[in-house]
């Protein structure tokens, strides 16, 4: 029994640009997955045009309220001899997502885990930005309270005068007024990168001051960004 952490695409209509042929190969061989999402999965598969039929593949829904111990009655049900597939909404399983317990638990059962190369928002969003690579951490989403949501800008801008880039993100819808958030809390001379629609054909990743982007905001409205700080 193999366990495969599949990468999925960040935008619609990219398979083909940025999923490496290994992938497709595994998907192929793969007939048990656990994923964060049935649907997504169901349509991510469909659309890789590989002859798989979708109904004859099983499916373990594991997201962030699935239990370790539910979890492990899933591998009870799968024959010793299969490849399993995790897969995430979107990008890379495990990494920021709640494929990791089924990570951990393979490796709790001897079962070999063989993470596959993909597209993570993180990395991608790390790479382009011109922060430091060395050093970086990812908090994902801040507090949705804004007095919170305040306090955590300010040790995030802390952290970042360290010269040690702070990654972290909100939910596509209130993008816009999380970035008012920042541009009202941080200082001006705080670098700031928004890294949105990360592959897509209108991805928009951009490194400006604080104080440069209160004069040009961009509309995130709806569109998955990842944010990243450093001095």
């Amino acid at each position: 029994m193999t366990l495969y952490l599949i990468p999925t695409t960040l935008a619609p209509n990219t398979a083909q640009q940025v999923l490496a042929p290994q992938i497709l190969e595994v998907v192929k061989q793969t007939n048990y997955y656990f994923v964060e999402n049935i649907r997504t999965a169901r349509r991510c598969i469909s659309e890789l045009k590989l002859g798989k039929v979708i109904d004859e593949l099983v499916f373990f829904e594991l997201d962030k309220d699935t239990t370790s111990d539910k979890v492990r009655s899933y591998f009870k049900q799968i024959p010793a001899d299969a490849t399993i597939g995790v897969m995430s909404e979107a990008g890379c399983p495990g990494v920021a997502d709640p494929g990791a317990v089924a990570v951990q638990i393979a490796h709790e059962l001897g079962i070999k885990v063989c993470p596959l190369v993909g597209p993570s928002s993180i990395l991608l969003g790390l790479m382009a930005s011109g922060f430091s690579g060395q050093s970086f951490i990812f908090h994902g989403y801040l507090p949705i309270d804004k007095i919170e949501r305040q306090k955590s800008l300010k040790n995030l801008e802390k952290s970042a005068q360290k010269l040690q880039t702070q990654i972290f993100m909100e939910t596509p819808f209130r993008n816009n007024q999380f970035l008012e958030d920042i541009l009202q809390t941080c200082q001006g001379n705080i670098k700031l990168c928004i890294a949105s629609n990360v592959s897509a054909a209108d991805e928009f990743i951009q490194t400006k001051t604080i104080s440069e982007w209160k004069k040009q905001k961009p509309d995130l409205h709806k569109k998955p960004t990842m944010f990243l700080m450093s001095a």
